[in-house]
């Protein structure tokens, strides 16, 4: 598996809770705030369900 930065640029205020579940079980809470993690199929999993509060880049 590859590396993949996970970055959150959009707040998470007006987001359905099970939204701001993911982004607390990617390691995200806040605008800026970035994590390196293994690019499983879980994990792009849950990207793909918050793709619109972050921006993900190759390690």
């Amino acid at each position: 598996m590859s590396k993949i930065i996970i970055t959150q640029t959009s707040s998470q205020i007006k987001c359905p809770e099970r939204q701001k579940a993911t982004l607390r079980a990617l390691g995200l809470g806040r605008i800026g705030k970035h994590v390196a993690v293994e690019g499983t199929p879980q994990i792009l999993g849950m990207v793909r369900k918050v793709e619109h509060l972050v921006n993900v880049t190759p390690a």
